[in-house]
């Protein structure tokens, strides 16, 4: 029970999609391997969901109502169902709000019981789910705990053994993103893999005034960058022993170098918010365009 008295669980969102189906077994898989309940939510949206759109969408009655229970219920049974055939001592239970997804998922993330959320990278979002991971997203922007989203198709997904790639800056969330990486390569038996990406900075100090000489000089940026991700991995190192750790500085855009060494069975995780992040975006640039562009599961640590 990962040292509390209490069972924690892993929450996941469904709605019938192939993604969704995905997320299932994934966080089925990972519950069961940590000792975890999995809490498996759909979300009944009130008639106004539809927000900006409610006055072109058709409103339903009572008879509606009725019908979109009836199926939300059906399809938790069935969800919960599958996965005890494949878990059978799985803890499982299912929740069934009358809310927007992303709203309900957020409440069930801020339980203090709840360890992480876990999505597929479409659908749960009706006219919404046009805009690829709004729900995703929406949840890893202000989720108290990581978000996973995993992409539409992801073969054999409570089988997968893949590496952890994960994004090293020296940023405070990235440092968070490291540590819940390790634990999660830990539990996994898998390889760390730590990606520390850096850029030749005489472009970005020339419009800032006299450029210094080591602005030009591309071996000791690329010392620095390491010196910096040396130094965040270095103490988990030594609390992660049994870790195996390839730490790679790449030059390369973040997003570039992130989606370039991992495959579809590795999980990759990022911070909410890199160097350089702006407080007032709901979401980094970098892990916004790492969970557009990933085709395996992405786990977004504020």
């Amino acid at each position: 029970m990962d040292g509390t008295s209490e069972r924690l669980w892993v929450v996941v969102g469904v709605d019938g999609s192939d993604s969704s189906r995905y997320a299932l077994e994934w966080s089925a898989n990972q519950a069961a391997q940590r000792g975890r309940g999995l809490t498996i939510l759909t979300a009944v949206g009130p008639p106004d969901a539809a927000g900006a759109f409610r006055e072109i969408v058709p409103r339903g009655g009572e008879q509606e109502t009725s019908d979109r229970l009836r199926d939300a219920q059906a399809l938790l049974d069935y969800a919960r169902d599958w996965i005890l055939r494949l878990f059978p001592e799985l803890s499982v239970r299912t929740r069934m709000p009358t809310a927007r997804a992303a709203d309900a998922l957020l409440d069930e993330a801020k339980q203090p019981d709840t360890s992480a959320v876990v999505v597929g990278s479409r659908g749960l979002g009706g006219l919404a789910s046009a805009f690829v991971g709004s729900v995703g997203i929406e949840l890893a922007a202000h989720s108290p705990v990581p978000v996973i989203v995993l992409p539409k198709k992801h073969e054999a997904a409570h089988r997968a053994k893949g590496r952890v790639v994960v994004g090293v800056d020296g940023s405070e969330s990235s440092r968070r993103a490291v540590e819940f990486a390790f634990a999660q390569a830990r539990w996994n038996e898998a390889e760390l893999v730590g990606v520390c990406a850096w850029q030749p900075m005489a472009a970005f100090v020339s419009a800032m005034g006299p450029v210094p000489p080591e602005a030009f000089d591309d071996e000791a940026v690329e010392a620095t960058a390491r010196r910096t991700a040396e130094a965040e991995l270095a103490e988990l190192r030594e609390a992660y022993a049994d870790v195996s750790v390839d730490l790679r500085t790449v030059r390369a855009h973040p997003v570039v170098a992130i989606l370039e060494e991992a495959t579809p069975a590795d999980l990759v995780v990022v911070g909410s918010r890199g160097r350089g992040g702006f407080r007032g975006l709901m979401l980094g640039s970098v892990s916004q365009s790492v969970l557009h562009g990933a085709h395996g599961p992405v786990a977004v640590v504020r």
